[in-house]
């Protein structure tokens, strides 16, 4: 992979892994407009782990509350009268709520990285999730906050998490949308998504990078791969900061018109063969 097509990738990873567009859906559109094939698994591998970069972005960003909820969670496995510490809890929150994606990632492992890659799964993703995020966000009363989240919430907002497997759904787009349907408010349900969002993207970066370490040396190369990935970083750690303000004060019509828009104009390159879907 040329070093100028990797700055590209990286660049629409940062921006699009925690907005609700899909990140996977535009990375597979870019990756087979820049001459790749798309079914490639070396060409899946590396979508994976520069994914790693946005994560850890979240990481930084956020690096305050996770040491805060990590270092009340280990204390309450051990001492008893930290188990009603609410960050004890949201730190089993966050644990139950990762169960679901990663039971379905590995059970369907081969047809995510086959079959779901076709670019009309994502055209077709993009238009009919905009329809469940535009009910979501009208039908939200919002009168649930963060310090509301149980194991419950998570679970139900982990299970919708598995959709984002689809290119075009969204992982930001699924979590959000499922957490707005148990009524919390919009920055409670964007943090949950970044919070969902480490072990999920970190667990599947790892895999790809156990299991398709000498496929991607030999194809898209390491060197791009790791521009690609420490790019998304500086770009995501951007896209965090403005999103959590953005959703503060809007809802989430901009990108459910932008995302119709993408998916229908996909529908039509693919209908005219102007690209192909595989």
């Amino acid at each position: 992979m040329q070093v100028w097509h990797a700055i590209i990738l990286g660049v629409i990873e940062g921006i699009t892994e925690f907005l609700p567009i899909s990140s996977t859906g535009h990375l597979t559109i870019a990756e087979k407009m820049l001459g790749y094939s798309i079914s490639d698994s070396s060409i899946t591998a590396f979508t994976a782990i520069i994914q790693s970069g946005a994560v850890l972005a979240t990481v930084v960003y956020f690096w305050k509350d996770i040491s805060r909820v990590l270092m009340a969670w280990v204390r309450g496995l051990f001492v008893n009268k930290y188990r009603k510490n609410s960050d004890y809890k949201y730190g089993w929150a966050i644990i139950i709520g990762s169960i679901p994606i990663a039971i379905v990632g590995i059970l369907f492992k081969d047809e995510i990285e086959t079959v779901l890659r076709s670019l009309w799964f994502v055209a077709i993703a993009l238009i009919l999730w905009s329809l469940v995020m535009w009910w979501a966000d009208k039908k939200a009363k919002q009168n649930l906050h963060e310090e509301d989240i149980t194991w419950r919430d998570t679970l139900a907002v982990g299970i919708a998490q598995c959709l984002a497997l689809i290119p075009g759904v969204s992982r930001s787009g699924a979590t959000m949308s499922a957490g707005l349907l148990r009524n919390f408010d919009r920055v409670a349900v964007t943090k949950l998504s970044f919070f969902l969002s480490i072990p999920a993207l970190s667990a599947a970066g790892i895999l790809q990078i156990i299991s398709k370490h000498s496929a991607i040396g030999a194809s898209v190369g390491w060197t791009a791969t790791i521009i690609a990935t420490l790019i998304s970083f500086v770009v995501a750690y951007i896209s965090v900061a403005w999103l959590l303000k953005f959703v503060a004060k809007h809802n989430y019509s901009v990108f459910i018109w932008y995302r119709v828009i993408v998916g229908v104009l996909l529908l039509i390159a693919l209908a005219t063969n102007f690209i192909s879907a595989n």
